[in-house]
Order: structure tokens, then sequence, then C-alpha cells
């Protein structure tokens, strides 16, 4: 089956009725359902929640999808959801997955068509991944307008730790600080602008994604925290000696706008 263009047919599967009711009534499926046997004639089946239930589900499918069907998933952490693809049964194909973008706001009403356009789209192969099982994913993956890029899960896991999750970690830290300076001067709030929303952002992010990405790649995100860590100190050191601070938020500075022209 090809994915340039449009699907042949979209199943929904919502863990709330009312979820799937309002999938079909936005015309976003073409059937919903809050059975997962709903699945069981699917070419693709896409796991879009958070990791812990990702994790619940994938041995579920072993009983409920056709062989030769792929398994994609969406999750925010891979070491864990391969590892549980590959214990999956040799009939059916599996391939992680984790589109680099995505927003603050959950819910049917923040989707957006155009989301995955233009962004990175990582996958993982499992020991469930065929080489068509792949070309499969690279062509839905490519059909969204995202650019797919494969490495192993390890590799992303450690990757993510600092680019993604550690600075939603950040994010939140900045809102408690934000806190506890308001509870101590209330005109704090009054005065938290462009940049405090700006860099406080992903703190509105899912409590239920963010709690299980945190969870399910606890060591890649110490090893992040140390790091930061490290800077924190290094910059607190830098606040008597001007010339080391200017050069330290120059280099910053040139590194950012290198990163994101």
């Amino acid at each position: 089956m090809s994915l340039h263009g449009s699907c042949r047919r979209v199943v929904g599967v919502a863990r709330r009725s009312e979820v799937a009711q309002q999938a079909l009534d936005m015309g976003i499926v073409d059937a919903a359902s809050t059975d997962l046997r709903a699945v069981a004639e699917a070419d693709i089946v896409v796991l879009a929640t958070p990791v812990r239930h990702i994790l619940a589900t994938i041995p579920e499918l072993a009983a409920v999808m056709r062989p030769g069907a792929l398994l994609l998933d969406l999750g925010s952490t891979k070491s864990q959801v391969v590892a549980a693809m590959n214990a999956l049964p040799v009939a059916l194909a599996a391939v992680g997955g984790h589109p680099m973008c995505g927003k603050e706001t959950g819910g049917l009403e923040s989707a957006d068509a155009n989301l995955y356009r233009g962004a990175t789209f990582v996958l993982m192969p499992t020991e469930r991944t065929t080489d068509a099982a792949m070309l499969l994913a690279h062509e839905m993956v490519e059909a969204i307008g995202a650019v797919p890029l494969v490495m192993d899960a390890e590799r992303h896991d450690r990757a993510v730790a600092s680019v993604s999750h550690l600075p939603y970690l950040l994010a939140a830290s900045l809102m408690h600080v934000g806190i506890e300076a308001e509870a101590t001067d209330v005109a704090t709030g009054r005065l938290a602008a462009s940049g405090f929303r700006d860099t406080t952002r992903l703190a509105a992010s899912s409590l239920d994604m963010m709690l299980d990405t945190l969870l399910t790649n606890r060591e890649p995100l110490l090893a992040a925290l140390d790091i930061f860590e490290e800077k924190i100190a290094q910059v607190r050191g830098l606040l008597d000696d001007p010339v080391g601070l200017k050069a330290w938020m120059a280099e910053a500075q040139c590194r950012r706008r290198e990163m994101f022209r």
C-alpha cells in the first residue's frame, strides 16, 4: 500500500468513547471505537499515547493485528518501546518512531495537519523490522511531510534527554522559581513578559505524556542534568567576570543561530 496521497481508510481507537465520537464528528477518521480489535484489518497501526500506555498496549496487539501488518509508535522514548516490539510475534512488523515536533496543548482541538511538515521523524529499527516495513515507514513519514532519520533507540534516548526532556524540566523549574518569587512579591507575575512566557512554554505540556517520558528515560536524563548542573556552576562563577561571562554568552548565541538558521 502506498502512502503517497490518501489512505484508503482511517480507523481511530480512543480510550474514551466521547473522544472517539469527537474524531468522527470532526471528520478526522472514517470509523472510531474504544475496542482495540478495531485495528484487526489495518495495514498500519500507529500508537500515539503516553509511553507507558504504549508499552502496555504492544503485547495486546500481538493477538489483534493481522500477520504482515506494520506497527509504528510515536512515543518520546524508545529503548523500552523497542524492547517490547522485539517480543512481538515474528509475523508482525514493527518500527519505533518519534516525530520531533509537537505542541504544549493536547486534544483533538489542537490537531494540525501541518504539524509534521519539515520536522525530523526518527525511525528506530527493531528485531521485527523488515526491509519492506522500513520502506513503508519511510513512505508514511514522507507522506505527512516529515523527514525520516534512522538511528538506534539508545542513541536516540541519549540525544533527546538533552534537547527535549531536559528543556521540559527546566521550563517547569523556572515556573517554580516564578511561583516562589511571586509569593514574595505579587508584582512578579505582572512583570513576567514574553521572555518568561517563551522559556516556560513547555511547562504547559501534557502531564501524562511528560511523566511517562521522564520515567522511561531516567538514566539519560540524569546524565543530562549532571551536565546542566555543571553549566550552572560555571555561569555562577562567571558573574564576577564580565569578559568571561560575555564570551560564554556569545558562544551560546552563535551556536543557537547556527542550530536554528
